[in-house]
């Protein structure tokens, strides 16, 4: 095989008008797929652990407020619409998941070059909204993909389990900074040189997966292959304009307002720890933080298990309620009760992003690319309401301050009671919960169609001047 033939073989632009296999991915191959994607978001989790523990770390080494330290969340998640609105989606909807991956990975790479550079809290800032918009492009692309590679009727499942490979990450992220970010350092200069070190030697990392994603052959799903998904389920929302897709619109509302609080509550994880428990070294803060994200990891497992007995949806609403429940008592309580209220409230938000993402995207056929964006940009919530808690923080203190979450994780109920009790929201789901595309013999691609017509056609003719 010639250079030119092997990139030819390796074209990254995807012909969405055209139905492919992967409208009907089996479980079975669905398997490398999704592995390969699952360890996106193990990155991706992997960073976030990171930037929580540096939140408390920049407020040791630089002396900086809570409010202000919430920059890095601002810098972080204020990128993701950017991403997820703008560059990766059109790169998605123009070319295709894996197109969008290799860019999300390779913007991911160009950290290392800021952070070299970076002195100050401003230029870590900098390096947190490159790599915000580096991991926004493949979260526009990985959780849609997740979604719909393989069977519709274990959407669900499949989005949190591999979410929970990224709740493994968000565990180990803060247990190696305990032993990096904070151990005893002659200067702020070797503090700062530390975070570079790491940054720098996951921009490495995410180039050579970069290379990897080019080389692999994975299946590429097309608008007519969601399109294909959505009629024949007959969930009804392919059918309309995307400006009248109003669930898709409610499910965005909602992971704006879910993810501002996740993000907030593990943000100022360890400053509520040191708060609440005087005394509390970093180093152990940033292990119970490990914990709570330990809990939240394994919330991921076992909401799946349930998903397969339980209507995901029913799964959603209780678990969304039950961070209601646990993180109001956090506002008043103090020392290990209100830190475990905390771990339980991470437990229950384990399954939440996921599921609204795979919720929010059913039947949405050809709008899919168009409308996972749509969602994911919701992330920005992590961008407005960490700094509303940091302010908070600083006037009433870190516990009080929990009251702002419980507010979000409110608005964010609204979408739960609607997906479970209005039947135009209930229905889209229930739809490819019944579905029995990719467990069934497929149909056929539109060209595998299109070249048994043609048989077909010339078999007839053939029949014909056989007779006359």
């Amino acid at each position: 095989m010639g250079l030119a033939q092997f990139f030819k073989s390796r074209s990254l632009r995807a012909k969405d008008d055209q139905r492919t296999n992967a409208a009907e991915l089996t479980l079975k191959q669905s398997i490398f797929p999704i592995c390969l994607v699952t360890v996106l978001f193990f990155l991706w989790g992997f960073s976030y652990g990171l930037l929580d523990t540096l939140n408390s770390h920049f407020q040791n080494t630089l002396g900086i407020t809570q409010a202000r330290s919430a920059g890095l969340q601002a810098a972080y998640f204020g990128a993701y619409p950017i991403a997820s609105l703008g560059h990766a989606n059109w790169i998605l909807r123009h070319y295709g998941y894996r197109a969008t991956f290799i860019w999300g990975l390779c913007i991911g790479a160009l950290v290392a070059f800021p952070c070299i550079k970076a002195h100050s809290f401003g230029g870590f800032c900098a390096a947190i909204f490159i790599i915000g918009n580096g991991l926004g492009s493949l979260e526009t692309a990985a959780n849609p993909y997740i979604t719909v590679c393989g069977p519709p009727r274990y959407s669900e499942i499949r989005i949190n389990l591999a979410q929970a490979f990224n709740g493994i990450g968000t565990v180990v992220a803060p247990v190696m900074a305990s032993y990096i970010f904070f151990a005893e350092l002659s200067s702020e200069a070797a503090a700062l040189a530390n975070v570079q070190y790491v940054y720098i030697a996951i921009a490495c990392f995410v180039f050579l997966l970069a290379c990897v994603f080019f080389m692999a052959r994975i299946p590429e799903i097309t608008d007519a292959d969601m399109a294909f998904q959505a009629n024949e389920s007959e969930a009804n929302a392919d059918s309309k304009p995307f400006r009248k897709q109003y669930r898709l619109f409610h499910a965005t509302f909602a992971q704006f307002c879910y993810t501002g609080a996740q993000i907030a509550i593990a943000g100022y994880f360890i400053n509520y720890v040191k708060a609440t428990r005087p005394g509390t070294p970093d180093s152990e803060s940033s292990v119970l933080l490990a914990g709570a994200q330990a809990a939240f990891s394994i919330g991921r497992f076992i909401g799946s298990g349930i998903m397969k007995y339980v209507r995901p949806r029913w799964v959603f609403l209780a678990f969304l309620s039950f961070c209601i429940v646990f993180v109001a008592p956090a506002i008043t309580q103090r020392g290990n009760i209100g830190i475990s209220m905390l771990f339980v409230t991470l437990f229950f938000e384990s399954i939440c992003f996921p599921t609204i993402v795979a919720l929010g995207v059913r039947g949405l056929g050809r709008h899919t690319k168009r409308g996972s964006g749509f969602i994911v940009g919701g992330v920005s919530g992590g961008a407005l309401v960490p700094p509303i808690l940091g302010l908070v923080a600083d006037k009433r203190g870190t516990g009080f301050a929990m009251i702002v979450p419980l507010m979000f994780f409110i608005a964010a109920e609204t979408y739960a009671i609607a997906v479970n009790f209005v039947p135009s929201y209930r229905d889209s789901a229930d739809a490819f919960s019944n579905t029995e595309i990719g467990l069934r013999p497929a149909t056929g691609t539109d060209e595998e169609t299109a070249k048994a017509a043609d048989a077909q056609n010339e078999k007839t003719a053939v029949s014909e001047n056989e007779s006359q």
